[in-house]
């Protein structure tokens, strides 16, 4: 049984709220969605900027070279990590171990970094540090439809277009699953095969603002998680220049409040008549 078998079982805890409900300050103030109505370029990324969340940071993570199944591993690994530690974490944090041997070097550092912090603190202080991340911080949130509507109207339609979007890869999603969760999308790039991987990889490209800024909050609270999601980036495709400019604008505005006037969708969509 090869790690995706061991791994595959996704878990109750994708349904927990997609927002806090404590006063926890989003990304930054909440305007114009990323990408629109910008007026800066892709130069702005290498200024430094100011948000009341504290300093952006004008770099990101340098790509590091894999192959399709590496990147497979890697996203299945930062699947299950990023998950609620339920009582089966250390045994699934084995089975990442066992394969870390298998990734590049500056990958495999990432998630040994996880894992010796992860078992130092234990399983009470796991999921208690869990909680206080990511379920009391919306920038911290694990469901990227938020980075892209916010709290808004359209985050509905946004999720209907996820759905679509890894039902379009053969990947099946229940009910019960919130389909713009992390972790389900990348169950859904972990499992693609062949010229599917391809367009799987395009996908959570689409939603890589969102990512960075998961990340950047994530290295300002001092989370080891920040290393899944540095280990993440490095598998993936180089941020251009369109996506640093996102990323840029959204750390500036913060998720939309809501869109009413705005004709184009902020997020990738597999019908364009759902415009």
């Amino acid at each position: 049984m090869n790690i995706f078998d061991k791994l595959r079982q996704r878990q109750q805890s994708l349904q927990r709220p997609s927002v806090p409900q404590d006063g926890d300050a989003p990304v930054a103030g909440f305007g114009t969605p990323a990408g629109i109505g910008s007026t800066g370029g892709a130069k702005d990324v290498k200024k430094t900027l100011r948000a009341h969340t504290g300093q952006v940071p004008n770099d990101f993570v340098t790509p590091v070279e894999v192959t399709a199944d590496q990147r497979r591993i890697v996203a299945m690994a930062v699947s299950v990590l990023l998950n609620y530690p339920s009582e089966d974490i250390f045994d699934r944090l084995s089975v990442v171990e066992d394969q870390v041997d298998d990734l590049p070097l500056a990958i495999a550092t990432d998630f040994i970094n996880f894992a010796e912090w992860a078992r130092s603190i234990g399983p009470r202080g796991l999921e208690e540090h869990y909680v206080e991340t990511f379920d009391q911080r919306r920038r911290c949130t694990l469901y990227l439809s938020y980075f892209a509507v916010g709290d808004t109207r359209q985050r509905g339609m946004a999720i209907l277009s996820f759905r679509q979007q890894l039902e379009s890869l053969g990947f099946e999603i229940s009910d019960e699953e919130l389909p713009d969760h992390l972790c389900v999308v990348l169950e859904a790039l972990a499992m693609s095969q062949g010229e599917t991987h391809e367009r799987a990889v395009e996908l959570v490209a689409s939603y890589r603002e969102g990512i960075e800024v998961l990340r950047a909050a994530l290295a300002r609270e001092r989370s080891p998680y920040v290393s899944l999601i540095v280990a993440l980036c490095k598998a993936l495709p180089e941020v251009d220049s369109d996506t640093a400019q996102k990323y840029v604008d959204l750390i500036r505005t913060g998720p939309p409040a809501e869109m009413v006037g705005i004709a184009d969708l902020p997020f990738p969509t597999t019908q364009p008549d759902l415009v």
